[in-house]
């Protein structure tokens, strides 16, 4: 296969991941395009960037996702390809068959391999046609409230049901018994309509008291697939994730190499091209685990596996759009432990959004101590974006070792001008069930908040 080099690629994200791109794109002597919305005018990396071009309004659906506009910018600038980061158009498949159409190299799998595992309900099909351990439910989306009422009666009380399109918790809902099952369907399809504009919704046996354990991969061109190792990403709030590690420590080696291997065949089968990962439900029992949905994208919590392995997952993702081959999976070494806390603009008891000027900004340091953000003293934090406004990541030779150095770093860590979840992030490191790793997808609510 012949290799085409990139040299010129556009950013279509903001935030912390598009300075991490500029910084990654210009290492590897790159030129780093930026786009950006009139809301962001005055961020900081625009100026870092090789060119910035603004691309609309303050709205994400004026600027960020507004494909016309992207592409227009790639064919006036000649951008060679485009890095989506996550969120926005990172995961429209559309967007990635126009692309494709425009002969523009998009920097992550194809639009047919999107549109595989971009249905929950489907990805769920083609992992069982693969092997792969999933859990029980419908075959695809739901007909009807009567399909529903005989599946749930034959998988048995609390069933959990989702929005085939979905992510991020919405159009979910956990159903106890019978009594709350239609009004839940109507819950969930009304929000899966606002928030994806797809009412289609499935149902899984509800895993009591999870884990949620991720397997990171890369993929190259020639059918090559690489694990980067494993996260455990269950301390959440509404399955949105808010501390992950790596690696699982609950995993036993046998349990490690069996979801390592199983995440690895996953990829080969659908024929997986770029970062993904696959996300998985660990049992109580520690042994057991389940496919829950594929990303098929570079993740928030992408950094850790970045510590633990001394990779730089954004170079190898666009190195394999080169057309590169990965190296052996012999040749990826790992080492200690690595935690991500992500810095959210909310109150740490309630996390309700806090948008305003930040006006002091002291960032931690120190060995191993790495803070991926934009912003800075005097920036303000908008109300049309997503809340984070950094992820601060520590590695350390061990497991508490790498606690207690997040702990100093997050009271190293001072932000004033706006409320955000470093205080909540304390009392995690001090929490004796997070030490202990006795953390599941449901902790946080019951326990905590």
């Amino acid at each position: 296969m012949k290799k085409k080099e990139i040299k010129r690629i556009l950013i279509a994200n903001r935030g912390e991941i598009a300075l991490r791109a500029i910084r990654t794109i210009q290492d590897m002597g790159k030129e780093a395009v930026v786009i950006y919305s009139t809301a962001d005018k005055d961020i900081h990396y625009l100026d870092v960037a090789d060119l910035k071009i603004c691309i609309g309004g303050a709205k994400s659906s004026e600027s960020y996702l507004n494909i016309p506009a992207i592409i227009t910018v790639v064919e006036l600038f000649k951008i060679d390809a485009i890095f989506p980061g996550y969120g926005f158009l990172s995961e429209n498949q559309n967007f990635v068959e126009i692309c494709e159409n425009h002969n523009i190299t998009f920097i992550g799998p194809s639009q047919a391999v999107m549109a595989l595992m971009s249905d929950k309900s489907k990805a769920k099909d083609v992992m069982k046609e693969a092997g792969i351990p999933v859990i029980q439910g419908s075959d695809g989306a739901l007909k009807d409230y009567k399909e529903a009422q005989k599946i749930a009666k034959k998988i048995g009380y609390p069933v959990i049901i989702k929005a085939a399109a979905g992510g991020g918790g919405r159009g979910m809902r956990i159903v106890e018994s019978e009594d709350n099952l239609k009004n839940s369907l109507l819950a969930a399809e009304s929000e899966a309509v606002n928030a994806f504009g797809d009412g289609s919704i499935y149902m899984e046996k509800f895993i009591k008291n999870p884990k949620h354990i991720e397997v990171q991969v890369m993929a190259d061109k020639y059918g090559n697939v690489l694990h980067i190792g494993e996260r455990d990403c269950s301390a959440q709030r509404r399955q949105q994730k808010l501390i992950e590690e790596s690696p699982a420590v609950v995993l036993s080696k046998e349990v490690r190499e069996e979801l390592l291997k199983t995440a690895v065949k996953a990829a080969k089968y659908i024929k997986y091209e770029g970062a993904g990962t696959f996300e998985f439900l660990l049992d109580e029992n520690k042994k057991d685990f389940y496919f829950m949905e594929m990303n098929t994208r570079l993740q928030v919590e992408h950094t850790v596996s970045e510590m633990v392995s001394n990779l730089d997952l954004i170079e190898l993702m666009i190195r394999v759009a080169e057309g590169e081959k990965l190296p052996n999976q012999n040749e990826i070494k790992f080492s200690g432990h690595s935690i991500e806390c992500r810095i959210t603009a909310e109150d740490p008891e309630k996390f309700y959004p806090c948008p305003g000027k930040i006006t002091e900004w002291i960032a931690p340091g120190g060995g191993n101590v790495r803070i991926d953000t934009h912003v800075y003293a005097g920036y303000s934090v908008p109300m049309f974006y997503d809340s984070m406004i950094g992820k601060l990541i520590v590695w350390a030779p061990t497991r508490p070792k790498a606690i207690a150095r997040m702990k100093r770093a997050l009271k190293e860590f001072k932000v004033s001008g706006i409320k955000t979840t470093i205080p909540f992030h304390i009392k995690m490191m001090e929490n004796e069930d997070f030490i202990n790793s006795r953390i599941h997808t449901k902790y946080l609510e019951q326990k905590m908040l």
